[in-house]
């Protein structure tokens, strides 16, 4: 495994966010040419990442990073292998050409620089997440392309659809998030590994472990929530309010396969067991059929080909977990050329909507002539999807039926899955292709003609890539095939399938494939209405439930609220010195963890008996008191007692603390109860005394069993002798407590100095209320005053005073 140039690598991986930084300046200055500039910042990181293919071709790996927090064994650091370098290759180059078509796309947008930042902070956030080797990374990347999809399929904020649908997607990729985040917990708990590359190479049977289980589940929802796998599909295709430029990238090489590449790279740790493979073929295959199905009542573009993004990430989760080296092998092809023909298809629909006006397919026909640059590149990606030969998208169809071909039920089952859904894809991505382009004129669309360069430059460059990949399939399987199966596997492999036809069973079903796609496609309309007749009969599916679960969310949290957040200080002290209590008592009661009592001393001084008794009666004495000015100096002399206690034993600088403590708390107190009545004292009956008095003494009780088994345990003064031997050398003080406090706990102390700041603002706001009376004017001119009134007391009429020919004047009073 060789290392790479940190600083390099890391420039590369910074160079997006830099971008984004710049763009919303450049678009400003330069419009729409500013997406040449900005495009610059994917290419060069895709040069960067071009230059390991030897390397990785070889079967090498590559690391790099910077340690974080060594203790906790937290750094920066990225792995490349086959796998990963694969993906930065796709994000950065098909993100390049997506930067260049949204400069076309988006020309003469008021937002065009702020579309540009978002879509370049996306893909810095995926890049990352793909070259990611710290667990830590990896989450923070993760969340950051949730955040990012958010920004941008609610880009268009005004229009409520798509703020819904950027709500949803943030909601349901956030929570699968969380998901993931306590299955890497699980995991660096269970293995101590927080690196994916020494986890990989670790060879611990995770399987064996209690945990493994919750892991895979918790994984899995960080993954199936990403790449929209069933029942959390729904989010995709009401992705699609975004624009297209953000549509053709999150569904092609970004977003929704970021769960498919965990699931590949997680692999060999998590993979080769029962519930591996029962888990993500169930969930893939339900997926591939039903988005190949959903697609077919659509007649919008983008939505046709969502719903078939859908079906290819079920099909790829499928073949993930299926268990056998040809399904990974069949799963690394389709991906790549899933990327390619995807790509160029969105980008197709996208210049289409840019030229014509619509998306409908039913409104459209005869562009051929008027775009024949966009018909091109169309019927090109068009073909490598339906799986026609000479197009990688045949050599993937050919793999997925070589791995799935077996005789037992299980793999019948899901090869049967598999040709129908490739059948039904097949179908939609030629009706794409082909079917605005073909027939006669559309005198309704107007004048049309072809897009700017930037409209078809990406749709032509995926296209012809898709198929040299095909014909040059021996180069493709070196540098990108093979390692990236490889990688998947854990070991070497060689993938071998050329666009050469060879006589067999998977060739039989690529041409059966094909036969039922143009059966679907003859028959497009008959298909289409069957599937609304079929769906609206099945009722509203996850999309409404979403929507419910929302709502009853929001219900529940106002009946929580009222509930837990009434209004009333005395509930919210009760609550939190109860749930202080249980703290306390639960735990030693559980688990029989009770202190020994401590011997009472052999000899107490006179004076020790006298400050403590003082303790004891002021204790007292604000429990009788008659009123609360009574209760303030009661309260003040039992903690000046305890503050003569701290310093008759060897703690001076904690016994001056308490008497400033003691005596700023007795004048606020004082100075705040003088706005207030202080004569009357609080009558609570006789079972509102006795549950305050248990509550207290339970956190009393509670308080003293913690500190006697505190104290029991060996004292360890590794700090009091770090402290002692550097407070001198290091922050020049004698005084070791005070070289604590603002030297060794600075900030802490900031923060305490920040607190205690407010808290004074807040009293001093306080003290500063008028009191007494105060004299304003009431209705009709006329005069009324306003007297303090007692704690809890309720609020009664001021008397007021009549002026001539007026009513009297109720007024709230004045506290």
């Amino acid at each position: 495994m060789a290392a790479t140039t940190p600083a390099l690598t890391f420039a590369a991986l910074m160079l997006p966010f830099l971008a984004a930084l710049l763009a919303p300046m450049l678009s400003r200055l330069m419009g729409h040419r500013a997406a040449l500039v900005l495009a610059l910042a994917p290419a060069l990181a895709c040069l960067h990442f071009l230059s390991f293919l030897p390397e990785i071709a070889a079967g090498e790996s590559a690391t790099g990073g910077y340690v974080w927090v060594p203790s906790f064994n937290l750094s920066f650091s990225w792995f490349l292998d086959g796998l990963s370098l694969t993906f930065a290759l796709l994000i950065t180059g098909i993100g390049t050409l997506i930067v260049l078509y949204s400069g076309a796309y988006m020309k003469g947008h008021q937002q065009q620089g702020r579309f540009l930042a978002f879509i370049l902070f996306f893909m810095g956030a995926m890049l990352g997440l793909v070259v990611s080797d710290s667990f830590l990374m990896l989450f923070v990347y993760w969340e950051l392309t949730s955040i990012a999809s958010f920004l941008l399929i609610g880009f268009d904020h005004d229009r409520a659809e798509a703020r819904r649908a950027a709500l949803q997607a943030l909601v349901v990729t956030g929570g699968g998030g969380l998901a993931l985040l306590a299955g890497l917990v699980l995991l660096w708990n269970v293995t101590g590994i927080t690196q994916l590359s020494l986890l990989l190479h670790s060879g611990l049977p995770l399987s064996a472990s209690p945990q493994y289980f919750a892991i895979l589940l918790l994984v899995l929802a960080g993954c199936f929530t990403k790449s929209a796998q069933f029942p959390f599909h729904f989010w995709l295709p009401n992705a699609m309010q975004a624009p297209t430029p953000v549509s053709a990238y999150l569904h092609s090489a970004t977003m929704v396969k970021a769960g498919v590449y965990l699931l590949m790279r997680l692999q060999p740790v998590l993979g080769d067991t029962p519930a591996w493979e029962i888990l993500l073929p169930f969930f893939g295959g339900i997926t591939l059929i039903s988005g190949a199905l959903l697609g077919l009542r659509q007649t919008d573009l983008k939505m046709m080909l969502a719903y078939t993004t859908m079906a290819s990430l079920g099909l790829m989760v499928m073949l993930t977990g299926f268990g056998s080296d040809h399904a990974i092998e069949a799963a690394v092809l389709y991906l790549i050329a899933h990327s390619l023909f995807k790509g160029a298809l969105f980008m197709v629909a996208g210049a289409i909507d840019h030229e014509t006006g619509t998306r409908e397919i039913s409104k459209l026909g005869g562009l051929r002539k008027a775009m024949p640059v966009t018909f091109a590149a169309a019927a090109l990606a068009a073909l490598s999807m339906a799986g026609l030969p000479l197009f990688f998208g045949f050599l993937a169809k050919e793999e997925i039926y070589l791995a799935l071909v077996d005789g037992n039920p299980r793999a019948i089952f899901f090869l049967c899955l598999a040709v129908i859904g490739n059948a039904l894809m097949g179908a939609l991505a030629l009706a794409i292709g082909f079917k605005p382009f073909l027939g006669p004129n559309r005198p309704d669309l107007g004048p049309v003609h072809e897009g700017p360069w930037g409209l078809w430059l990406g749709p032509v460059v995926l296209a012809l890539l898709g198929l040299l990949a095909g014909v040059f399939s021996g180069t493709a399987h070196q540098y990108f095939s093979t390692p990236m199966a490889s990688a998947v596997l854990h070991e070497n492999t060689v993938i071998d399938i050329s666009t050469v036809p060879h006589l067999g069973l998977p060739l039989l079903l690529s041409v059966l494939t094909l036969i039922l796609a143009g059966l679907v496609l003859w028959q497009l309309e008959t298909a289409r209405g069957l599937m609304r007749r079929l769906f609206d009969a099945l009722g509203p599916g996850p999309d409404r439930g979403f929507d419910h679960a929302v709502q009853g969310l929001i219900r529940l949290s106002v009946v929580l609220t009222r509930i837990l957040q009434p209004g009333r200080l005395e509930i919210y002290v009760t609550a939190t010195f109860i749930l202080l209590a249980l703290t306390l008592l639960v735990p030693p009661f559980l688990f029989n963890e009770f202190p020994a009592m401590p011997a009472f001393p052999q000899t107490v001084a006179l004076h020790e008996w006298v400050f403590l008794g003082i303790a004891v009666i002021g204790v007292a004495a604000v429990l009788r008191a008659a009123d609360r000015l009574t209760a303030i100096v009661a309260l003040g002399i039992q903690g000046f007692a305890i503050a003569v206690l701290f310093l008759l034993f060897g703690a001076p600088d904690l016994s001056f603390t308490q008497f400033m403590v003691e005596t700023l708390s007795v004048v606020i107190l004082a100075l705040v109860m003088t706005r207030l009545r202080l004569t009357p004292s609080d009558h609570r009956p006789l079972l509102q005394r006795l549950f305050d008095g248990t509550i207290a003494l339970a956190c009393g009780t509670g308080f003293t069993l913690l500190l006697l088994k505190s104290v029991e345990t060996p004292f360890d003064n590794a700090l009091t002798d770090f402290f002692n031997a550097y407070s001198k050398v290091i922050a020049h003080g004698a005084n070791v407590v005070n070289v604590i406090i603002v030297d060794f706990r600075g900030v802490d102390t900031l923060g305490e100095i920040a607190v205690v700041m407010i808290t004074g603002l807040a009293v001093l706001a306080l003290v500063r209320v008028r009191a007494g009376t105060k004299t304003e004017l009431g209705a009709g001119g006329a005069k009324r005053t306003a007297t303090a009134i007692p704690i809890g007391k309720t609020a009664a009429k001021a008397p007021t005073t009549k002026a001539p020919q007026a009513k009297p004047s109720t007024g709230r009073p004045d506290r």
